[in-house]
């Protein structure tokens, strides 16, 4: 009888790559599909280059380095639809394209692949747009073809934004193409949870520390408003249920990712506050992608059949 060893885990589930990825793709479509209908037929442009660029990178990679080719399972889309959910829809299509390359190139296929990479590809991808062309990613225009500005600018300054919290939720203010309709990002990320593909213990510990930081900390003299307006602009809602809950990306023990959504509150509210720019999602979320490795050593999942401390029962 021949026997085959393979690493572990040896008991094996239903969820496939590809089925992950099919369900990202779409609880991300309401918040897509708001974002056209507000930004114009641009919008969804910019999302099929950052998709195409992304795939196309993925199959040319794996051609010329002659490996497995790994644009079934899906990772390659959505890779590029979450980098064109964070760009405005103003950018030019040269630059999400560059953006998808360097996401699937340097970030993910570089580092080993697919659950091999340390920093989020899409976010990774934007950081590094954000470096060489800053104003292509901090120009937005309003729903009525005028530049405008976000509503966390207006918060810089510091005041509340001119949108309503009804607005927020709704995607009527200025922003990236998937990061301003609230509600959406919810009910992707509530889809998400019940489908499995996600736990609550990221995002719930990313928004609550938002939430409370915010309020204590609140620059005007209505903290709940600007806890609520914190919460509901910019990038946190998308940052906090699809990008901070990256498998490859987030810590794999039940009290690594509270810690880890907790420091990517803070963070976020750092670098907000005291920051040059007035988002703070993405150097948060890549500043703890770097600490993954140790917050999962800090926290360890107890072994089945031992007491505290490792010892056998």
């Amino acid at each position: 009888m021949k026997l085959t060893v393979a690493s572990s885990p040896h008991i094996r589930g239903n969820f496939r790559t590809n089925r992950i990825m099919l369900d990202v793709v779409l609880s991300l479509l309401p918040a897509l599909l708001v974002g056209v209908w507000h930004m114009g037929f641009r919008a969804l442009v910019v999302t099929l280059v950052c998709v195409a660029a992304a795939v196309t990178s993925e199959w040319v990679y794996c051609k010329v380095t002659k490996t497995r080719n790994t644009v079934v399972d899906g990772s390659a889309l959505v890779t590029g639809l979450l980098l064109a959910m964070t760009l405005p829809h103003t950018v030019p299509f040269w630059q999400a394209a560059l953006g998808s390359i360097f996401a699937i190139v340097v970030v993910k296929c570089l580092c080993g692949g697919l659950g091999q990479n340390i920093f989020n590809p899409a976010l990774a991808a934007r950081a590094f747009l954000m470096l060489i062309w800053p104003v292509g990613l901090t120009r937005y225009v309003g729903v009525d073809g005028v530049t405008a500005a976000t509503p966390l600018h207006h918060m810089v300054m510091p005041a509340l934004p001119e949108e309503s919290l009804q607005d927020m939720l709704l995607g009527n203010c200025p922003g990236s193409i998937g990061e301003t309709c609230a509600l959406a990002l919810l009910l992707g990320g509530g889809y998400l949870v019940y489908r499995k593909v996600i736990s609550v213990r990221i995002p719930a510990a990313y928004l609550g520390t938002v939430a409370v930081l915010t309020l204590v900390f609140s620059k005007t003299g209505e903290p709940i408003q600007w806890m609520l307006y914190s919460l509901l602009s910019g990038g946190v809602m998308l940052g906090a249920i699809f990008m901070a809950t990256d498998y490859a990306t987030s810590p794999a023990t039940p009290v690594g990712q509270v810690v880890y959504g907790i420091g990517c509150g803070v963070l976020t509210v750092v670098f907000r506050y005291f920051g040059l720019f007035p988002e703070g999602v993405t150097y948060a979320i890549l500043l703890m992608n770097a600490l993954v490795w140790f917050i999962d050593r800090i926290t360890p999942i107890r072994r089945f059949g031992t007491q505290k401390g490792g010892a056998a029962k």
